[in-house]
């Protein structure tokens, strides 16, 4: 029988300490991330913080067209009785949209595309694939938020992924202004990891993709992990790219504005850390919620 090393145990039954992170934030050898398009001082940024805003990352006219191209996955009714389209826990507004570089050709021809793939590839040192995608939405007045968490607690519990070694990219299709619920992140909170409480209930992502309870930190490390740097809103206009590590600490406050926000969502993953078996759950979430190499759900590691 083969065993997995945990390093990051986590859906205890108490509260445990906070683990220090184990893996670098840059990846790879320094002469390497040299050439890719991401700048040194961009670098030293998302290694410090463990985020980066890009303004302006994509024009007025690439915007239009992706939000024609999601307004045209919205609208169709057949999609929206599909799993992949996730509504409001208390509404029939649409929150999330999964897999879109799955469901649409032109999602798939922008996660694949250098230009927004390369800067992954060059904090984690590797070739990567998407582990997920989506549209995250909150409608005017009614969009709800999203509570404090670490993407890699969720990823790691639920899918399996066995270190940080995964950035997440974020396009605001839609201004991104203090009063509609922007992003929130956590500076320097990717450097640890902070284990949640209550085990993962089966087929938890049924009630997860709405409304979050199990992997939220315990409050009184989410006061000491920000006691020092704070929180900080990821401010932007449409084309606005936020990229952000596994593991940085974040949220967002429900839209109470009359302005929508909508946001594009890619996770790259490094080929070199593919999920196996879920960390912490009964079994590993659909296909379009984590995309799983070939055989990952079985593989166990020596």
């Amino acid at each position: 029988m083969h065993h997995r090393e945990d390093f990051y145990p986590t859906r205890l039954s108490s509260r445990s300490a906070p683990i220090p992170r184990r893996e670098p934030v840059l990846h790879g050898p320094e002469a390497a991330r040299r050439e890719g398009p991401l700048t040194a001082e961009q670098l030293a940024r998302f290694e410090r913080d463990g985020f980066l805003v890009l303004e302006g990352f994509f024009d007025d006219r690439e915007v239009r067209g992706f939000l024609e191209e999601f307004r045209g996955l919205e609208g169709d009714p057949e999609l929206r009785d599909r799993p992949e389209c996730i509504l409001e826990h208390d509404s029939d507004a649409v929150r999330s949209l999964f897999a879109i570089h799955a469901l649409s050709d032109a999602f798939a021809a922008l996660a694949a595309s250098p230009r927004l793939s390369d800067p992954a590839r060059q904090i984690l040192g590797s070739d990567v694939y998407v582990h997920q995608s989506r549209v995250n939405r909150k409608p005017a007045f009614r969009g709800r938020g999203f509570d404090w968490h670490s993407d890699f607690e969720t990823w790691h519990a639920e899918d399996g992924m066995p270190a940080m070694r995964a950035v997440s990219a974020s396009i605001n299709l839609t201004p991104n202004h203090a009063q509609n619920g922007p992003l929130l992140l956590a500076p320097g909170s990717h450097r640890t990891f902070l284990p949640t409480v209550g085990a993962t209930p089966d087929d938890y992502w049924k009630d997860s993709l709405r409304r979050q309870r199990q992997g939220v930190p315990d409050a009184r490390d989410l006061a000491a992990v920000t006691a020092e740097r704070g929180v900080v809103p990821a401010l932007g206009g449409p084309g606005s790219l936020v990229l952000f590590d596994c593991n940085t600490l974040h949220a967002s406050a429900d839209n109470l504005s009359p302005d929508d926000r909508s946001n594009l969502f890619f996770v790259f993953n490094s080929t070199e850390n593919a999920t196996t078996a879920p960390f912490a759950a009964p079994r590993p979430r659909p296909a379009w919620v984590a995309t799983r190499p070939r055989g990952a759900a079985e593989r166990r590691a020596a």
